[in-house]
């Protein structure tokens, strides 16, 4: 019998030794390319940039999709694993790898039992899920949504145990808006400043701002948050500078605050630029909508979780201010997201936190994702009433 686990583990580790960043993934999309072709299923590389959409069991009534996201973070790899990264400065700090590796894994167990399943299952491996152009969204404007009922994604969990499973209907998570500003001024010898508008004042008095703006505009009932971080400028001490610019994060969980808050960024920024006799640019880099997991297919992933893994195992979710670019498949078609725990005694024992150098997982975990993700399929072959 063919060892999935295994297998999930030995493509995780493969993954983990060689992370890329954002749509430049060649040696990952090689990799992914490489095992469905030995699986003999068939994929499509015409979604958005740098995605697979793999097919089993075309042309039954019922698809459902099982979705991974494949890059990394620019982080160097602080934790000693032999398997670590051969990257310089590039690190699988979030769990993609795992996530990659569950889903090939998943992937060539269905499609073992393919003849037996009554149903069509895509498997999106979707890249730039950390990047500033969000992969998932491109896939979706090309209509990837078309060719699916319902989705299914799960991220990993630090504050979880292995074989702990989160899960919560509704949004998890938070509306995350990047935005960058650029000051104008007017550049001067700083011994006749009277002359010069300072670029970096106007960006100051609007850092001052904007914090004023969420600490005393923002209802207090209401999650929400902004962090300024990156501010440059000038380019040197004896010239009043003629250019600043920050870029600033805004998170909320309600969709019409986070459009509120962009307008307020933005009439503030250049406000306050006009009234130091500047001007200055807004401009929204990247916007990911919150996860907005269905009612009906939350409650189907629970009754699955709970016949395999038992009721003391399944934890209320929690919702987050972290972003998530499989919101933009959530916010199209009937879908939901579980937490999966990846620890060993996190009450005692906490393990380092997304995004950290020192990032690991239990590669135990694996053993859970792969058994949820089929055994959806197979509960659910025959079709969800939305």
């Amino acid at each position: 019998m063919f060892d999935y686990f295994s297998y999930a583990k030995e493509i995780r580790r493969e993954l983990h030794k060689y992370p890329e960043i954002g749509f430049d993934l060649p040696k990952t999309l090689a990799l992914v390319r490489h095992e469905l072709d030995e699986m003999n299923i068939p994929y499509t590389e015409k979604y958005g940039k740098s995605s697979i959409v793999a097919t089993i069991n075309p042309g039954k009534p019922f698809t459902i999709a099982l979705r991974a996201d494949m890059d990394a973070l620019p982080i160097k790899e602080e934790t000693g694993l032999e398997f670590a990264s051969k990257t310089e400065g590039q690190m699988h700090a979030c769990g993609h790898d795992i996530h990659t590796a569950n889903l090939l894994a998943a992937g060539r167990k269905l499609n073992d039992m393919r003849d037996s399943l009554n149903c069509c299952v895509k498997l999106l491996f979707t890249p730039a899920e950390e990047y500033r152009v969000p992969g998932c969204a491109l896939m979706v404007e090309d209509g990837v949504t078309d060719e699916f009922d319902c989705a299914v994604a799960f991220h990993v969990d630090t504050t979880m145990n292995v074989g702990q499973v989160g899960i919560m209907p509704g949004g998890i998570n938070a509306n995350s808006t990047g935005i960058e500003v650029e000051f104008f001024g007017k550049s001067s010898h700083a011994n006749a400043q009277q002359k010069g508008v300072d670029a970096i004042r106007m960006a100051v008095e609007a850092y001052i701002g904007l914090e004023l703006m969420l600490a005393r505009e923002v209802p207090s009932n209401e999650p929400a948050l902004l962090n300024i971080g990156t501010f440059h400028g000038g380019s040197a001490n004896n010239i009043v500078a003629d250019y600043a610019k920050i870029a600033l994060s805004s998170r909320t969980q309600n969709d019409e605050l986070s459009k509120i808050m962009e307008k307020r960024i933005k009439e503030i920024c250049e406000k306050t630029a006009e009234l130091y006799g500047g001007s200055a640019r807004v401009i929204v880099t990247k916007f990911l909508p919150y996860v907005d997991c269905n009612p009906v297919m939350t409650e189907c992933m629970r009754k699955t979780a709970v016949r395999l893994f038992g009721e003391e195992s399944i934890l209320p979710g929690k919702r987050t201010m972290g972003g998530e670019d499989f919101s933009f498949i959530s916010r199209k078609k009937p879908s939901v997201m579980f937490r999966l725990g990846i620890g060993r005694n996190v009450e005692e024992s906490p393990i380092a936190p997304l995004h950290s150098s020192k990032f690991s997982v239990d590669e135990d975990c694996l053993k859970y994702s792969i058994d949820l993700f089929v055994n959806f399929v197979t509960d659910y072959q025959n079709g969800i009433t939305f």
